[in-house]
């Protein structure tokens, strides 16, 4: 008979919660884990990752796009430690994702043997709940404690687990105050609906709006219905954070697209001249952008209690379940004609558009990094999941791929990692083997975890990347020239083939260098059936902060431009693209 042990027990309580699948890397630390993942391997799927940071990015993606609780895996020591920056993109966008790390033997830690690291204090900051697995009788209540405060809290839950006690024999009894098995993994709900005189109170101030605004974000995307409804119902226009995209479609009339150093100058007006903010599911970190204090009258919709009013003074804060609460709130709303402010804002939205256009349709050498994205995004499928890079990429996803109903679109929002990008869309292929998952990366981001491509093909994934070539750290050189008026220093990248690289790994590569190039290469790459990458070298001297310069900013640059070969070209271009606010 086979033996049996706590490592079984473990995995075994992971699929009691449903857990579908595991990213991460083998290590000695985590044997006894492995073993027990490969006589499961029909119940729960391991998937090798090639560093251990994108393990916790897929877990990060994987519980973004399907709601459910992600779960990577490392050994002890550095593997651990690895993981780290995934877990803190999962802590700053508020998603559910278990770490599970191998510990030295038990009696050996703190006793500065190999890859001695006591890894739970080192967790400490990241995650809701963190644990160390003490002895057999113990495994079962902490897996069931750290997947259910996870899921409830919406953050890290961390265990670490000594490699001697993995391979013990499952406790037959537990300490004096210990019953085995008395902990349960049944799921619980919140109603989530404020009372009815909060509804109210929320339904008076947005009923006495003059020139009323909604910011969504991530807590959104699954309320368009709701959302859409609203708006039209009292002419309110919507601006989005980047975790919002998808909350409603980008060629919606009422919606302004994107808000803040990546914005549009539609949502930049939306926000200085409203009288009434409503915030659905958006902890837009960005407050310089949001309305100044005492200007609008503010209202929150949110599930975590402790964000209401950390952005802006607002005098209702709505916590629960935000589809529920809209539908609560609606009936309460009372319907008006199209207002004035309406107007205004749609024909700024009209005219960032038509400006956004000829750069989305130019064919200029090297190509604009616009065209790209628009050309990329006029390729997806109705329900495409598009997985984004941080830096100026993030910058032309935002503004010129149009988001569709359907869709899913994700980004590092909090944390802002470089990274990331590749191995959401791994996790968004895994969950969704039928839809269509790209990859929209900057070459800088692409560099730090380009070894996942081969994981693409070790597992069949047909993920489209295409990498935004500019041989440049883009966003920091902008943040460099315009934000402290300093040179560019330290930004200039080495040039790689990035096809070739993609082609080492087993993979399809393509590459594109001119305007007239593109169609048919980007239909080739959309057609095909395996891992495919795009390598497109792009403008470097577009500058993707234009909509929002203030003075300090321009002069910033002026100051900066001194010392740089292009300084012409760059102010041609600023000097065509930033739009005067006309104000209302």
């Amino acid at each position: 008979m086979e033996k049996r042990t706590v490592a079984d027990v473990f995995v075994e309580s992971l699929i009691d919660w449903g857990v579908e699948i595991i990213f991460g890397m083998p290590g000695d630390g985590i044997n006894g884990i492995m073993e027990s993942l490969r006589k499961r391997a029909d119940k729960i799927r391991f998937i090798q990752v090639r560093h251990e940071e994108s393990a916790a990015f897929m877990a990060v993606g994987w519980a973004k796009y399907t709601g459910k609780l992600g779960v990577c895996l490392a050994t002890s020591g550095p593997g651990g430690i690895h993981l780290l920056n995934g877990l803190y993109d999962a802590k700053g966008d508020g998603q559910p994702v278990l770490a599970i790390t191998g510990m030295h033997y038990h009696d050996l830690l703190t006793t500065h043997a190999q890859q001695d690291v006591e890894l739970d204090k080192v967790f400490q900051d990241v995650a809701v709940y963190n644990a160390r697995v003490m002895g057999a009788a113990h495994v079962e209540n902490v897996v069931d404690l750290a997947c259910r405060t996870a899921i409830s809290r919406h953050g890290v839950a961390h265990i670490a687990i000594p490699s001697d006690i993995q391979d013990q024999e499952p406790a037959t009894e537990g300490s004096k105050h210990n019953v085995l098995h008395h902990t349960s993994d049944v799921r619980s709900w919140e109603s989530g609906v404020p009372e009815q005189n909060q509804l109210q109170f929320a339904a008076d101030i947005l009923n006495q709006a003059q020139r009323p605004a909604i910011l969504v974000g991530r807590g959104a995307v699954n309320s368009t219905e709701q959302i859409l409804a609203l708006s039209e119902l009292f002419g309110a226009p919507v601006a989005k954070a980047l975790l919002g995209k998808a909350a409603i479609a980008d060629d919606h009339p009422n919606c302004t697209g994107p808000i803040g150093l990546l914005g549009t100058t539609a949502s930049e007006e939306l926000m200085k001249e409203c009288d009434t903010l409503l915030m659905i599911g958006t902890s837009f970190p960005y407050i310089e952008y949001l309305p100044k204090p005492g200007q609008a009258r503010g209202i929150q919709i949110e599930r975590d209690a402790s964000r209401i009013g950390i952005r802006y003074d607002v005098e209702v804060g709505l916590v629960g379940d935000t589809r529920k609460i809209l539908d609560a709130l609606i009936p309460l709303i009372h319907p008006r004609e199209k207002t004035p402010f309406l107007h205004y804002i749609q024909a700024q939205r009209k005219e960032w558009r038509s400006r956004q256009a000829i750069e989305e349709k130019s064919n200029a050498h090297p190509i604009k990094p616009q065209r790209l994205a628009y050309e990329i995004g006029n390729r997806l499928h109705d329900d495409a999941i598009v997985s984004v890079d941080s830096g100026t990429v993030t910058a032309w996803w935002a503004r010129h791929i149009h988001a569709q109903p359907g869709q899913l679109h994700s980004v590092s929002g909090s944390l802002a990692s470089m990274g990331c990008a590749l191995p959401y869309a791994i996790a968004a292929q895994l969950a969704y083997p039928d839809r269509q998952s790209v990859a929209i990366i900057g070459d800088g981001g692409f560099a730090m975890l380009m070894a996942e491509f081969s994981t693409c093909v070790k597992y069949g994934l047909p993920v489209k990347v295409f990498v935004f070539k500019n041989n440049t750290l883009g966003q920091i050189k902008w943040e460099q020239l315009m934000f402290q008026g300093n040179p560019e220093y330290g930004c200039e990248l080495q040039p790689i083939d990035h096809a070739a690289v993609a082609a080492a790994c087993g993979g399809v590569g393509l590459s594109i260098e001119m305007a007239s190039q593109l169609e048919d290469v980007l239909n080739a790459a959309f057609a095909s059936t395996v891992p495919t990458l795009v390598d497109v070298e792009v403008d470097p001297l577009e500058s993707p902060m234009y909509a929002n310069l203030r003075k300090e900013q321009m002069e910033n640059l002026q100051q900066a431009l001194q010392f740089e070969e292009d300084a012409d070209v760059i102010a041609e271009k600023l000097e065509r693209e930033r739009v005067p606010s006309p104000g209302y």
